[in-house]
């Protein structure tokens, strides 16, 4: 018989993105995160910021249920983190080529590697907080990053 799961773990999931066979976090960053600020890019930074919000408090709640589902810390199918972090990157950011691909390149590598204080965070805070905080963290990161790198190059 085949395990229903519930919608807080389809959201967690991102509609299964996360059960990706490999780099769940990568394939949900590009198949989730780049249409998503594809669909927002053009609203206003405070509009990006709001949108951020909802999407963290929705992925602390679902990321905790989806944790309690599956009996697991920081389970690797749950990737709203890594959606929501490529969101936090992209804020205040043109919608164009050299920004959503400096963007993915700085979320991923922040995220992975995850630089002071992103692996506190991740080992501190527990459940769906936890979860989502090096996420958003990594976000903030990429977000400066990107910014300093395309003003670098005059692509602002």
């Amino acid at each position: 018989m085949v395990r229903s799961h519930s919608s807080a773990y389809r959201l967690a999931t991102v509609f299964g993105i996360g059960r990706a066979p490999f780099a769940s976090g990568t394939v949900a960053t590009l198949v989730a995160g780049v249409p998503c600020f594809l669909a927002v890019g053009s609203l206003s930074p405070p509009s990006q910021i709001y949108l951020a919000l909802l999407l963290f408090a929705l992925g602390v709640y679902v990321s905790d249920e989806a944790e309690r589902e599956l009996g697991r810390t920081d389970p690797s199918e749950v990737v709203i983190d890594e959606l929501c972090g490529y969101m936090v990157a992209m804020i205040g950011h043109p919608v164009t080529f050299p920004s959503i691909l400096a963007g993915f390149f700085f979320f991923r590598l922040f995220d992975i590697w995850k630089p002071w204080p992103l692996r506190i965070l991740e080992s501190r805070l527990k459940g769906g907080l936890g979860i989502m905080a090096d996420d958003v963290g990594a976000g903030i990161y990429a977000n400066l990053a990107g910014l300093i790198v395309l003003r670098i190059f005059h692509l602002l």
